[in-house]
C-alpha cells in the first residue's frame, strides 16, 4: 500500500473530536520508566551535573544509557512532583500537578469526577495507537459501577507484574502463603517469595512465630544476604521489613525485569500471534498500526536484589559514605526529622552500609543492561517497518537517599528524591537532536503533552488545556521561555508538604493541616510562619541542601517571596481535593480557585 494512502486510513480511523496538528506519520513511542532509581547512578548524568563520571559516593556503571545520552536529548534538570511512587507516576500519566489531579499519596481513584481528562495511553489510542503495557503501572485507577470500584484498563493490553510474582514466574514476590516445604501453616501468612531456580524459599516475621519455624527467615535470608531495614532499637531483622540488599535467586536476564524485556521483544517480534506469560494473554504488535508501548521497570526498587553476575562487578567496590550533621537534624521541622526518624539508616554498621550501597548501584547497572535492550529492541522493530520512532527514558519515577540526612527512602523535596533527568531518543533528530543538553527545567508533566504532540495532536485545541506541562521539543528548540521555577507536593509518609525550587534555593512547607480533605484551603495563608515548619536551602553555597536557613534574617525577603508565590498555585491555582475512600469508590469532591493564574511562570525574587 502507498505510504501517503495508509497514512490517510490512519488519519480517518482516529476518533472524531480528537484534535490533531498537521497530518504526518506518527512515530511509534515507547516510555521507559525505572523506580527510585537516583540520577548519580548514571555516569552520563554525572558529568552533565558535576563534571565527573562516578557518583560523589563512589563507582557506578552505564554504558547504555551513556549511549542513549549520545543519541538523543537529555534534559538535565528534569524533576518530578511527587517523591512516592503512586502520586509521581499519576502526573506522568495524567499530565497534571497533584494538586490539579488531587492525587498526592497512594490512593486508589476513579475517573468519574467533574475535573477528570483521559490519560496518556488513553489519549494516544484515540489518535489511532494501539496501546501496550509490561511491568509496574504504579497508578492506581479504578472505575466506578454502582457506587463500586471496578477494573479500569488504561492499556488495550495490559501485562499484570502481580500475576507475575504469584505464578512463579519471577525471582521475587510477596502476599500470603499457607504452606511451606509441605507443611500446611496453621492460618495464612504473610512473607517474602524467593524463586530460584531451585525451588521457593519464604521469608516473613510472622513465620518465625509458628512452632516448627523459629529461625527459619534468618536461614533464608543468610541464603540470599539480605540486608533488610531495621531501626536502631533492633539489632537485625529477618522476614517482613524492607530488603536494602542482597543477590537475586535467578540469574540475569530472568529476574522480574528481565521478563518483562522478554515479554517486550516477544510482543514486538510476533506481530499478531496469540501469546502468553502465565495465564496471561496477549497478542503481538500490530504493524500497521503506529504503537505506544510502556516498559515499567522494579529496579532499584526494594527489594535490592542485583543478579549475582553484576553483584560480582562490584563486590571489591569500596563506597564514600555521607556522613551525617547532627546540627542538620536539629534544623529540620517535625515533618522531616520524622521522615529521618523513620527511615533512618545511619545506625547500621560500617559493612551493612557498604552493602546497601554496592548492591543499589549493581542493581541500577544491570537495569542499565536491560534500559539499552529495550530501547534496542523497540529501535529495530520501528526501522524493520520502515516507521519512525522516539524513547523516552525516565531516570526512576523519583530518586532514593544512600544514608544522606542520615536517613534511606524517599518522600522528601531533597535533590536526591526529586531530580530524575529524562532523555528523548528519536528518529527525528531536528526534533531531539544527538548529544543534546538542555539545563532549563523540565517537569515530570512534561511526558503527556510530549508524547501527544508526537502523536500528533493539537495542543493548543481546548481539549488540552488541562495539561500543565511543556511538549519538551518545543523546549529544546528555545521555543518556549525557561521555567523560573519547579513544584511538587507529597503527602506519603510526612503528610502534606509542598515546595518550590529555582536554579538558586529550594523551598518548602507543610501546606495543608493535616490529611482532612476540605476545609480551609487558606490555613497556610494565615498561620504562623513557624506553622507552616519552612525549610529553605540555598543550593548554590549548600548544594547538598543540609543548611536549613528558612529562620535566618538574611534569608527572610527571599523565604518570604518564595511562600508568597508557592502557597496561592498550590492551594488557589485550581486545587483539587477528593474524598476516594476505599478501592477509589468515593467521589466527594472538594475545589478551590481563589488564586487563579497564580502559576504564571513568572517569578522575581529579592
Amino acid at each position: 500500500m502507498p505510504k501517503l494512502i495508509a497514512l490517510l486510513l490512519v488519519f480517518t480511523c482516529l476518533t472524531p473530536g480528537v484534535a490533531r496538528a498537521a497530518e504526518s506519520e506518527q512515530p511509534n513511542v515507547l516510555y521507559l520508566l525505572t523506580d527510585d532509581q537516583r540520577y548519580d547512578s548514571i555516569r552520563a548524568f554525572n558529568r552533565m551535573l558535576h563534571g565527573r563520571d562516578h557518583s560523589a559516593l563512589g563507582y557506578v556503571e552505564s554504558p547504555h544509557v551513556d549511549r542513549l545520552a549520545e543519541m538523543g536529548t537529555t534534559f538535565i534538570n528534569t524533576y518530578c512532583h511527587a517523591t512516592g511512587c503512586a502520586p509521581s507516576r499519576a502526573s506522568i500519566h495524567y499530565g497534571r500537578y497533584p494538586h490539579r489531579s488531587g492525587l498526592y499519596e497512594f490512593e486508589y481513584h476513579n475517573p468519574t469526577l467533574p475535573h477528570w481528562r483521559p490519560s496518556m495511553p488513553e489519549s494516544m489510542k484515540e489518535l489511532g495507537y494501539q496501546t501496550f503495557h509490561v511491568g509496574k503501572l504504579g497508578v492506581r485507577i479504578k472505575g466506578l459501577r454502582d457506587g463500586k470500584a471496578t477494573r479500569h484498563d488504561l492499556y488495550e493490553q495490559d501485562i499484570s507484574f502481580h500475576k507475575m510474582w504469584r505464578e512463579g514466574i519471577t525471582d521475587w514476590g510477596k502476599g500470603d502463603i499457607k504452606a511451606v516445604d509441605g507443611q500446611t501453616l496453621p492460618e495464612p501468612t504473610h512473607a517474602d517469595w524467593f524463586f530460584s531456580p531451585d525451588g521457593v524459599d519464604y521469608s516473613g516475621k510472622d513465620l518465625d512465630k509458628i512452632p516448627g519455624f523459629e529461625g527459619h527467615s534468618e536461614k533464608v535470608d543468610k541464603k540470599y544476604d539480605i540486608i533488610r531495614m531495621y531501626n536502631d532499637r533492633r539489632e537485625k531483622a529477618y522476614g517482613g521489613q524492607m530488603i536494602l540488599g542482597g543477590v537475586s535467586p535467578q540469574p540475569a536476564g530472568l529476574t522480574r525485569d528481565g521478563r518483562y524485556n522478554i515479554e517486550l521483544a516477544r510482543f514486538l517480534q510476533n506481530p499478531g500471534e496469540k501469546l502468553a506469560v502465565g495465564s496471561q494473554k496477549y497478542v503481538g504488535v500490530d504493524p500497521t498500526r503506529p504503537l505506544f508501548a510502556h516498559l515499567g521497570y522494579d529496579f532499584p526498587h526494594t527489594p535490592v536484589l542485583p543478579p549475582q553476575s553484576f553483584r560480582e562487578r562490584f563486590r571489591e567496590q569500596t563506597y564514600e559514605m555521607p556522613t551525617v550533621d547532627e546540627s542538620e537534624f536539629t534544623s529540620l521541622p517535625p515533618q522531616l526529622k520524622n521522615l529521618v526518624s523513620y527511615n533512618g539508616s545511619d545506625h547500621y554498621t560500617d559493612g551493612e552500609k557498604q552493602q546497601m550501597v554496592r548492591d543499589y548501584y549493581a542493581f541500577c547497572a544491570y537495569g542499565d543492561d536491560l534500559v539499552g535492550q529495550a530501547a534496542d529492541d523497540f529501535i529495530a522493530y520501528s526501522e524493520t517497518q520502515g516507521q519512525p520512532w522516539m524513547v523516552v527514558y525516565i531516570c526512576g519515577d523519583h530518586g532514593w537517599k544512600l544514608n544522606e540526612h542520615g536517613a534511606v527512602s524517599k518522600f522528601s523535596p531533597w535533590d536526591l528524591d526529586s531530580h530524575n533527568p529524562i532523555i528523548v531518543i528519536a528518529s527525528d533528530k531536528k526534533a531531539f537532536p544527538a548529544g543534546k543538553v538542555v539545563t532549563d527545567f523540565a517537569e515530570f508533566v512534561d511526558v503527556m503533552p510530549t508524547v501527544l504532540a508526537a502523536g500528533g495532536a493539537d495542543l493548543a485545541a481546548p481539549e488540552f488545556a488541562f495539561l500543565d506541562g511543556y511538549d519538551l521539543a518545543q523546549v529544546a528548540s528555545g521555543a518556549l521561555p525557561p521555567r523560573p521555577y519547579v513544584l511538587g507536593e507529597s503527602h506519603a509518609v510526612i503528610g502534606p508538604r509542598a515546595w518550590i525550587r529555582t536554579k538558586g534555593y529550594l523551598f518548602s512547607v507543610r501546606n495543608r493541616p493535616d490529611k482532612k480533605h476540605g476545609g480551609d484551603f487558606k490555613w497556610a495563608l494565615n498561620a504562623d510562619y513557624e506553622d507552616l515548619e519552612p525549610v529553605l536551602y540555598d543550593t548554590k553555597s549548600d548544594p547538598a541542601e543540609v543548611n536549613n536557613v528558612a529562620f535566618d534574617p538574611a534569608y527572610r525577603e527571599v523565604a518570604e517571596a518564595l511562600k508568597h508565590k508557592l502557597l496561592p498555585i498550590v492551594l488557589g491555582d485550581g486545587r483539587v481535593e477528593v474524598d476516594w475512600e476505599k478501592w477509589g469508590a468515593g467521589t466527594t469532591f472538594y475545589t478551590s480557585d481563589f488564586a487563579p493564574r497564580a502559576d504564571d511562570k513568572q517569578l522575581e525574587l529579592p
